[in-house]
């Protein structure tokens, strides 16, 4: 719905879609905390739909011309590396508990705030303060980034320890047999 509004130029009824679907995002975190209520499908499904609408609206405000598409394709590249490091955790079994950093609340915030408004303004006026909301949106989106592969890194580099491979040469990658026994 929110994208056939972007499609139509009804960008306040789109604006409404999207603060609707944010804002109940937003309550219904709040309240599976507050009731202890969390569940391990609502850890992964939860993400899942913040990110199908985060993309949704940066590719249709790029299509129309409304926010820059570099933007879109750092919010983009961001997603795909999250979600190919927990591919890759998960190929190697390693089990992760999903739970967001602060620098990704971050992010999510400073991208609803800037597709809110770019919405609230999709013209060429106040183009000062859009341009800062697309910069301090990016930057977020990248430091979480960077923040994620670091920590996937450690993730599996302490799995690797673990199980007792050498990890100080990564194209070797044994059992290191000497320190089994």
């Amino acid at each position: 719905m929110f994208v056939i509004l972007l499609l139509k130029d009804l960008y306040l009824l789109a604006l409404v879609i999207f603060g609707i679907a944010s804002i109940s995002d937003g309550l219904d975190g709040f309240i599976a905390r507050c009731y202890n209520q969390r569940t391990e499908l609502g850890a992964y499904l939860d993400p899942i739909a913040d990110k199908l609408l985060l993309i949704a609206a940066f590719i249709s405000l790029a299509v129309l011309k409304i926010a820059p598409a570099w933007l879109t394709v750092i919010v983009i590249s961001r997603d795909v590396v999250i979600v190919l490091g927990i591919a890759i955790l998960t190929i190697k079994n390693i089990k992760v508990e999903i739970n967001p950093s602060m620098i990704s609340k971050m992010t999510t915030f400073a991208q609803l705030f800037t597709i809110f408004f770019t919405l609230l303004s999709p013209g060429r006026d106040l183009y000062g303060i859009k341009m800062l909301c697309y910069w301090v949106a990016a930057l977020f989106t990248m430091t979480s980034g960077l923040h994620y592969i670091y920590t996937g890194m450690n993730i599996l580099q302490n799995a690797m320890e673990a199980n007792g491979l050498n990890t100080h040469s990564p194209d070797k990658m044994i059992l290191d047999k000497k320190k089994r026994g």
